[in-house]
């Protein structure tokens, strides 16, 4: 039985090429679009989204390639670009009636927002990230024993095969191993949304890896393409991230400001799955964007 947000209707509805997305849908007021991370899945809202309906009408979809959503082949680049993903976002909240919404993204789900707020300006009215630089910025930061923390980053980055059959052939050690280590209060995530995570992603092995690669190829073309072109993000924006202190080796903010000048920089206390580990301060933030 898939696990979903709770309280929610939980539809279907159309992405871009012909993509169908599961989504859980409820609230009304303005519409607020919360996207996943990795290991993870629409669940992952249940405590913002259940706070933020109170509101506005509240749409958690998973992800292409994730969780009750179509699993397209990537047969090119381009089938889980960011910018491919971006679209699918947009057009399901079209086809909910609206044509302006604001986004808030996790993770991979927060790549995907940035990329929505970069080819869609006229369309995300407020803009959320949680817990990631953007991935031409990722890039350019890993360096040196400190990248070690991301190695899955490169091990899905390699060319279709290996990295599928060596994922697959233990995907509830791969895919657990994250769950465990990026968590800082390993209560927050129940055993059976913990088990929810690892079957989805196990039976998503190949699209969730295509959408890593897309990240080490089409993905940093898009992020530089924009870079020499000046562009940035025109609506307020959000960015939380784990306060690691001078662990981190780089300006965070810095690094968000060049993207985003209207721009609201938190750190949290929380682990990387602050939806989950710091509800009500992850909804308190979200409501402050909405205001601005």
């Amino acid at each position: 039985m898939t696990l979903t947000v709770p309280g929610f209707d939980h539809v279907r509805l159309p992405g871009a090429g012909g993509v169908e997305l599961a989504a859980s849908v409820g609230g009304s007021g303005s519409p607020v679009v919360l996207l996943h991370g990795f290991p993870q899945t629409r669940l992952m809202w249940r405590h913002v989204a259940e706070r933020l309906g109170d509101e506005h009408m509240v749409i958690c979809p998973d992800l292409r390639g994730y969780g009750a959503s179509d699993k397209p082949a990537a047969t090119g680049p381009d089938v889980y670009a960011k910018r491919t993903m971006a679209a699918d976002v947009v057009n399901l909240v079209e086809a909910l009636g609206h044509e302006r919404f604001a986004l808030v993204g996790h993770d991979r789900g927060a790549l995907v927002a940035f990329r929505a707020g970069l080819d869609h300006p006229e369309t995300i009215t407020h803009l959320g990230i949680l817990d990631i630089v953007p991935t031409l910025d990722m890039w350019n930061v890993l360096h040196g024993v400190s990248a070690a923390v991301g190695y899955h980053l490169f091990l899905m980055a390699q060319p279709p095969g290996l990295p599928e059959a060596m994922i697959a052939g233990s995907a509830d050690a791969f895919f657990g191993s994250f769950l465990d280590a990026w968590a800082d209060d390993p209560n927050a995530m129940p055993e059976d949304v913990r088990a929810e995570y690892l079957r989805a992603s196990a039976a998503a092995v190949p699209s969730i890896v295509a959408d890593y690669r897309a990240s080490a190829d089409i993905d940093v073309m898009h992020d530089q393409a924009d870079l020499d072109a000046g562009s940035q993000l025109a609506m307020p924006v959000l960015v939380v991230q784990q306060d690691w202190g001078t662990q981190l080796g780089y300006d965070a903010a810095g690094v968000w400001k060049a993207w985003a000048p209207d721009l609201d920089h938190r750190l949290t206390h929380a682990g990387h799955f602050m939806a989950e580990e710091a509800p009500g301060e992850i909804t308190a933030a979200v409501q402050d964007l909405l205001a601005r």
